[in-house]
């Protein structure tokens, strides 16, 4: 560490939140009685166990950082970097420096709130205070509630409640520029590389912070052909807090309801994830949903991995995937349930190739659809409503554009025949499923 200081500090714990503008616990920070330091911590406990070592999410993350210094060397300030496990850089941070409080924005994920209940006991030990703002959802956990004061655990009447109690006052922005003076003055503080963690930074375009009013004024009408441009594709944006849900919310709400619904679905998930941290945590929402007695067959698993199943759509979307970390919203639901339902291999397995490949992974949403898929969260699709991926196909690309780009193969001998029979694999998971819901 380079900052050399005997004053009493503010120390804000950037996380989820990249960003200075709209930024719901730097504005509380900023407005604290001492000099505010900014700190990221590269956590050993999450990069660990990222084996792909030119993860574009790192350098994702490595670039936001970045323009974060800029910014704040704009302002004669600089940030905190540390490299290491939460727990150990805390233990060295309040020994270092003479820390009054510290703030940060609430993260819902299991880990996270395990990390953060632990440096909570660490900064009590020493009097310091650790507060905890709302950040990254327009309502967290407790503030959408059933009128008998339970958590909605079906989409339509919580998305009802959230629009009726949305209004300007959730949807003002945070003022953190009038407010920039407080930043403690320094700099010179030494970064380290991603190659001194062990990673490779990988050239990619990622997609602009911003969703354009022309896009939205269109979404309802081309956001489920996946050979169009007619998603958002905001949501490694969202994951790692370099754009605002307020501004986004306010944008979708004149622009387009469609979209608006894909913000909330992304909350309604967040708040599942808060309220029963189970789901986070390998199991299924609806328990009788675990008693399937699934297949765990790994070179069937490893078709789907590669997109080598015989059905067009769902290879179309794992190879997209698999290039470019990004794959179509409808194309989700398609190969999620092709693995679950055709395949009938364990969503966990799904899920996890996901989480590892996606450069909007966010846990809460892709566990929230994989559930939804496999039939066993909340709202999801009924159990024997079985996708068929040839009408998928026939109905969202029509002309083959997209399945002919992500599979150049297509309708040549080199075109694998389908590695199931839609039919026989429709019945086969219906009778596992119905086994497992009459034992559960």
């Amino acid at each position: 560490m380079s900052l050399k200081t005997k004053e009493k500090i503010t120390l804000f714990w950037f996380r989820r939140d990249l960003r200075l503008q709209d930024n719901a616990g730097l504005y509380y920070a900023l407005r604290s009685e001492y000099p505010v330091v900014p700190l990221f911590i590269f956590d050993r406990n999450i990069l660990d166990d990222l084996e792909e070592k030119r993860d574009a999410r790192v350098t994702f993350i490595y670039q936001a950082i970045q323009n974060l210094r800029d910014e704040l060397k704009t302002l004669d300030a600089d940030m905190l970097i540390e490299y290491g496990y939460p727990l150990e850089v805390w233990r060295k941070l309040v020994e270092t420096y003479d820390i009054a409080e510290v703030y940060t924005n609430t993260d819902y994920e299991p880990y996270a709130t395990e990390r953060d209940r632990d440096v909570y006991q660490i900064l009590k030990k020493k009097g310091i205070v650790f507060k905890t703002c709302k950040d990254q959802v327009i309502f967290d956990k407790q503030e959408i509630l059933t009128s008998q004061g339970s958590t909605y655990t079906v989409f339509t009447p919580y998305s009802r409640a959230w629009k009726e109690k949305c209004n300007d006052f959730y949807l003002s922005s945070y003022p953190t520029r009038k407010y920039t003076g407080n930043f403690l003055p320094w700099k010179g503080q030494s970064v380290p590389s991603l190659a001194d963690m062990g990673f490779q930074v990988v050239a990619y375009d990622f997609p602009p912070a911003r969703v354009s009013s022309a896009l939205l004024e269109k979404y309802d009408q081309e956001r489920d052909f996946p050979a169009m441009e007619g998603t958002s594709r905001i949501g490694i944006h969202l994951r790692f807090g370099t754009v605002s849900i307020r501004k986004l919310v306010r944008q979708a709400r004149e622009h387009s309801q469609t979209f608006l619904n894909e913000l909330i679905w992304r909350e309604f998930y967040q708040q599942i994830l808060a309220n029963f941290p189970h789901v986070g945590k390998g199991e299924a929402f609806r328990k009788p949903y675990d008693h399937i007695k699934w297949r765990y067959d790994e070179a069937d698993f490893k078709k789907w991995c590669e997109g080598k199943t015989g059905y067009p759509l769902v290879d179309a979307g794992m190879r997209q995937l698999n290039a470019i970390g990004f794959m179509h919203n409808r194309v989700r639901m398609v190969t999620a349930s092709f693995l679950a339902k055709h395949l009938l291999i364990d969503w966990r397995w799904g899920e996890a190739y996901f989480a590892e490949k996606l450069l909007d992974y966010d846990l809460a949403a892709n566990n929230g659809g994989w559930q939804w898929a496999t039939g066993s969260g909340t709202d999801a699709a009924p159990y024997f409503r079985i996708f068929n991926p040839t009408a998928q196909a026939e109905k969202f690309d029509p002309k083959n554009e997209y399945i002919r780009k992500w599979v150049p193969e297509f309708g040549t001998a080199d075109y694998p025949e389908p590695m199931v029979d839609h039919k026989m694999a429709r019945e086969r998971c219906l009778k596992a499923y119905k086994d497992a819901l009459d034992k559960g």
